[in-house]
């Protein structure tokens, strides 16, 4: 079976590794003239083959590298758990002021928490990648938590997919 991700999986490695790069430039550079890292847990990926195919079916798309890569906004995903507030909004605005990066959405679920109390901050950004064909754009969805948020959320997942969980309010 081919790729569902077809022949921009290069595209998505390169752009992951880019903006990891980037990112962990950021905090270095903080480190230096701080003493503190820009944030406390880095987590990434490139969504699997079988979990991609999976959200396809399940929101009624075909199995196809457009589906996944337009359709679905997060076959590549970054997770930067901080200790504070003001240490996301620091991060967020370095990701905004990253040269040829675009913010495509946002979702501030911090300053507007949803009802079961999930706290976090998502966007989707354009990742720019230069490949042999020429200049491509990946999107990225990255999740901006506190640690605290980062708990919360670990914990209400476990509460609403493990099975056999009693008093789950």
């Amino acid at each position: 079976m081919d790729s569902i991700y077809g022949s921009y999986g290069p595209a998505l490695q390169a752009a992951l590794e880019d903006i990891i790069g980037r990112i962990r430039a950021y905090s270095d550079d903080i480190k230096a003239k701080t003493g503190e890292a820009a944030y406390e847990h880095l987590i990434y990926r490139i969504k699997s083959e079988g979990s991609m195919r999976e959200k396809c079916d399940r929101k009624g798309l075909p199995q196809t590298a457009y589906s996944a890569l337009h359709d679905i906004r997060d076959a590549i995903g970054i997770r930067i758990v901080c200790c504070f507030l003001d240490d996301i909004y620091r991060a967020i605005d370095f990701l905004k002021s990253l040269d040829g990066v675009r913010v495509v959405e946002e979702k501030d679920y911090i300053r507007h928490v949803k009802p079961n109390g999930y706290r976090s901050l998502h966007q989707i950004l354009e990742i720019p990648v230069f490949l042999k064909e020429g200049k491509t754009f990946v999107k990225v969805e990255v999740q901006f938590r506190t640690i605290a948020m980062d708990f919360w959320a670990s914990v209400d997942h476990k509460l609403r997919y493990k099975k056999n969980v009693t008093n789950e309010e």
